[in-house]
């Protein structure tokens, strides 16, 4: 297929930018409401943590029970709409960007970033977590159709697992990576999100209503940042614990304490701001390569040391089992009904799934953003298979040597429950410890533990160069030090006092809250790609 030509009618989006001042090169309402909005969200729970920690708990359990089904189905839509795009043979070859233009990055770093922006923090909390949790209780288990802690729930446990680490949350970022690439280098609109909505609602993207949605991504990635790097720091503030020993890291039940957190966020995000000022040629490329780097590292060392052959079986049998469940697991919504198991079901649901979905969907804007930056020169087909395909398989290979191996050693009896009843940010480091001797568990400890730094480092400092080209109109240069820092300080204030306030659950419930509205913004991204791409392939090329 031809490379499709820029419609010559098609309506372009302008966003007004300032011409001096503070916010020279930034449009002013874009850039101030989420700060003071995220400034006043700072303020009310800095003042009042216990009573704010009550009233965001409470919005979320409404937020589940009234749109938890909204979740499910729109993430499925999600899946659909990328898949289908990278297999037609019409849509697959479209490239994102001029017909004869290569790839700005290699395919080693092109994939080091998206897996570094995109989930390495996650691998390495949940790697451990996932499949241990799951394999102790998931749906099955509920239903009495396996029993937990029992070998005949291992594979069970992998297909939930699966389920959150697969196509589905990827294709959270495939939509808006995809348009925004498409719209940007095809069309010629801004890199911002509010431009793939722009062939539906034509010029009033260029107006209060294209605010609105930018705004809103904003938010979103705000939140979706902030939980990230929640779970980063206890799990650095544990790592640091195994290294070392010293008793003011952990508190009660092993779970980090407060003043280990804001030690590790503070360091965190002041890296991460020096990365983001150096631009995304500097830091966030050199700092991808390393995770890359480290992550093949970890993954071998499990490979050869871990359940080997008991994970490769599990590698296996979890992509068979995966697929064939996928359409059911992407669909179903439990709701409580009043008769046993429905309840405990639900619970399970809002407990993992949708709180998954909000995750990633909060997480899509900067991620999908980040990704259509990254990926000029691409088809559509490499896209889905570069940021879909591959993650998941390589989610799965995470999940499946470090988890099978976390779950060999409690099924033969040596953790006796020490990595299943540990707090998440402990997980992996008991594995280790059961494992290796005291001095090798301290050595790989260190290694964990600077892969999750330039991880949230990467996570963090990509985060902020996106916010800063969201509020700029799409100017990817904006990446002026007054702006980063401010955002720095603002990311450290936002989870400080939340942490404070309820620790992870009060992160959790303003991130579940947060996600919606831009789990919206995707659905219409999804339907305004599809109305392009099939509006301009009748068009002769």
């Amino acid at each position: 297929m031809g490379q499709l030509e820029p419609n010559a009618n098609e309506v372009a989006v302008a966003i007004s930018t300032e011409k001096s001042g503070f916010y020279e090169g930034f449009n002013r309402v874009v850039a101030l409401v989420p700060k003071l909005l995220v400034g006043a969200l700072i303020l009310w729970v800095g003042l009042s943590p216990s009573a704010a920690g009550e009233v965001l708990l409470s919005a979320q359990n409404w937020s589940t029970a009234s749109f938890g089904g909204w979740y499910i189905y729109v993430t499925a839509f999600y899946t659909v709409v990328c898949l289908a795009l990278g297999i037609w043979p019409r849509t697959a070859h479209v490239k994102l960007g001029k017909p004869d233009e290569k790839p700005e990055f290699s395919m080693f770093t092109w994939l080091s970033m998206m897996f570094g922006a995109g989930i390495g923090i996650g691998m390495l909390t949940y790697s451990t977590a996932e499949p241990i949790f799951h394999f102790a209780n998931n749906p099955d288990t509920i239903k009495g159709i396996t029993t937990g802690l029992d070998e005949d729930n291992v594979r069970n446990a992998y297909k939930w697992a699966m389920l959150h680490y697969g196509f589905t949350p990827w294709a959270c970022y495939g939509v808006i990576g995809i348009s925004l690439g498409y719209l940007s280098y095809n069309r010629g609109l801004p890199l911002t999100i509010r431009s793939a909505l722009q062939p539906l609602f034509g010029r009033a993207m260029s107006g209060t209503a294209g605010h609105v949605v930018d705004i809103v991504a904003i938010l979103a990635t705000i939140v979706g940042l902030s939980v990230t790097i929640g779970y980063g720091v206890s799990q650095f503030a544990a790592g640091l614990f195994n290294i070392s020993g010293a008793q003011w890291l952990v508190g009660e039940g092993g779970k980090p304490t407060l003043l280990a957190q804001l030690f590790g966020l503070t360091l965190i995000i002041s890296a991460s701001c020096l990365s983001a000022m150096s631009g995304l040629n500097k830091g966030i490329k050199w700092l991808s390569n390393i995770n890359m780097g480290l992550s093949i590292f970890l993954i071998a060392f499990f490979i050869l040391f871990g359940a080997t052959f008991f994970a490769l079986q599990t590698f296996v049998y979890a992509i068979w089992d995966y697929l064939i469940a996928l359409p059911a697991m992407s669909t179903t919504v439990w709701t409580d009904n009043g008769i046993e198991p429905s309840a405990a079901l639900q619970g399970w649901q809002s407990t993992w799934t949708i709180f998954y979905w909000a995750w990633w969907i909060a997480f899509a804007p900067f991620v999908g953003l980040f990704l259509a930056r990254v990926s000029r020169g691409r088809t559509i087909r490499e896209y889905v298979i570069g940021a879909m395909v591959i993650p998941s398989i390589i989610c799965l290979v995470w999940l499946a040597f470090i988890g099978a191996t976390a779950i060999d050693l409690e099924l033969s009896g040596v953790a006796q429950g020490s990595i299943i009843n540990a707090d998440i940010s402990a997980q992996l480091f008991k594995t280790i410890n059961l494992i290796l001797s005291p001095e090798l568990a301290i050595a790989l400890s260190v290694v964990i533990v600077i892969l999750l730094l330039t991880f949230l480092v990467t996570s963090a400092d990509s985060g902020i160069l996106i916010i800063n080209t969201l509020a700029s109109g799409g100017n990817q240069s904006q990446k002026h030090t007054k702006h980063v820092l401010i955002w720095g300080v603002i990311f450290s204030l936002l989870i400080g006092v939340l942490l404070s306030a309820g620790g992870m659950d009060a992160l959790r419930s303003v991130m579940i809250i947060g996600a919606l509205p831009f789990s919206v913004v995707i659905a219409l991204m999804a339907i305004s790609l599809v109305k392009t791409l099939l509006i301009e392939e009748k068009k002769p090329n």
